[in-house]
């Protein structure tokens, strides 16, 4: 009852604050700026909307913000995260949906939270039955300083990725994971059925995830006889055919998407098949 008071009136006073100067006409930086970050990750995207506090010379975790007690995961309002589609987070399922992102700190561990109040000033209203998801993840202790509190998405690969909170001296890494192959398969299958097939894209997506290369073949030629200048198409056909082995066939491929994209005056694609040509003649 103590803390739904105290948030209650905290959230008054920052109300009230924030309308007595916007009546005055002021404008003033936030101590703690506020951040949104998008990224898009497999067929989805992730969301994140936090404030960004700086360490001010003050010892953080284990003082400023206890170990063992939960935070918000920034300041001002909750950490607030969404996903579009459906994501596991250290191999631990987590529905699409949007999430107050809460934090346990620790020396050596943290536990991240993952709740349904998500819209709430800071913690004070956190409650441990709408948790959705607790993963534990260890804490590392980062060889530079981070002053401004900093959450961001690295190794973002199509179906994985690293969600790091970093902020201090310590760090930790939230390794995410998203089903994607069994789903464009199935798109693929379902367009190919269709009178306008994507022979090129389908094609991409075979070569680039080790798929039935002959299958990525056949679609790559049929996507060339389609555009037959597109250097971009003969690129990768002859990527395709060096592949399966065939040499022969990726240097004539590449010398000729060479001519075009020398034609075109493309830079870049003179550079890619030029590249193509003398891996081919190895």
């Amino acid at each position: 009852m103590k803390t739904t008071i105290k948030a209650m009136l905290l959230l008054a006073l920052a109300v009230s604050l924030s309308s007595d100067l916007q009546a005055q006409g002021l404008k003033m930086p936030q101590p703690s700026t506020n951040q949104i970050v998008t990224q898009n990750f497999g067929l989805g995207k992730i969301t994140l909307n936090y404030s960004r506090p700086n360490v001010k010379g003050r010892k953080v975790f284990g003082d400023l913000e206890p170990y063992g007690s939960v935070w918000r995961t920034g300041a001002n309002s909750a950490t607030i995260i969404s996903f579009t589609e459906p994501v596991k987070v250290e191999g631990k399922e987590l529905p699409a949906g949007e999430y107050g992102l809460f934090t346990i700190p620790g020396k050596e561990e943290w536990t991240v939270i993952f709740n349904k109040g998500a819209k709430q000033w800071g913690s004070y209203e956190y409650k441990e039955s709408d948790d959705i998801l607790r993963v534990k993840v260890k804490a590392n202790k980062l060889k530079d300083k981070v002053e401004t509190f900093t959450i961001q998405f690295a190794d973002v690969y199509p179906a994985t990725a690293q969600m790091q909170l970093m902020w201090e001296n310590t760090g930790i890494n939230l390794n995410l994971t998203t089903e994607v192959d069994a789903t464009v398969m199935a798109n693929i299958d379902e367009a190919m059925k269709g009178e306008k097939k994507p022979y090129f894209q389908a094609a991409q997506y075979y070569f680039a995830n080790n798929k039935d290369i002959n299958k990525a073949l056949e679609w790559a030629t049929a996507a060339e006889s389609a555009d037959t200048k597109a250097p971009w198409v003969k690129l990768l056909k002859g990527r395709i055919q060096l592949k399966t082995g065939d040499k022969a066939g990726a240097a004539k491929t590449a010398a000729a998407g060479l001519q075009s994209a020398t034609e075109m005056k493309n830079a870049e694609y003179v550079r890619l098949h030029t590249q193509l040509l003398n891996e081919a003649k190895k």
